[in-house]
């Protein structure tokens, strides 16, 4: 907890974080002022705790996920909900893409088929109207 604190985290803060890495095994959380990403993780591991520096994601290529899944425009669009338009744009590097999408594209890069499973209509929900 203290290694946390040192860091910038208040002591509240670290004391949530350790309280959770027990209750579930893991936990993320951001350090203000680290000195050196080896000197936590080096602190952590005395105490038993494996610790991973996970740094800003990078942009992901967006054709290069579409272009794996052999998918068109519209196709991809279509099959993870997402407007052809904002599609192109973010192919062609007219609009930024946020946090947010980086980390759709990422899981659609990963496991595409979960992401159709759960973005999937249900029968109920065809049927519904829904």
């Amino acid at each position: 907890m203290f290694s946390l604190a040192r860091r910038g985290m208040s002591m509240l803060r670290a004391k949530r974080a350790i309280g959770m890495l027990l209750d579930t095994g893991r936990v993320f959380v951001r350090l203000p002022a680290v000195e050196s990403v080896d000197a936590v993780v080096g602190e952590l591991a005395e105490a038993g705790i494996v610790a991973a520096d996970i740094a800003a994601a990078p942009t992901i290529d967006t054709r290069a996920v579409r272009e794996r899944l052999h998918l068109t425009w519209e196709q991809f669009a279509l099959r993870f909900g997402l407007e052809v338009d904002t599609l192109r744009n973010r192919e062609t590097c007219r609009r930024d893409m946020d946090a947010a999408s980086r980390s759709y594209l990422r899981v659609i890069w990963n496991d595409p088929k979960a992401v159709e499973r759960a973005y999937a209509p249900t029968p109920e929900r065809v049927v519904g109207g829904r």
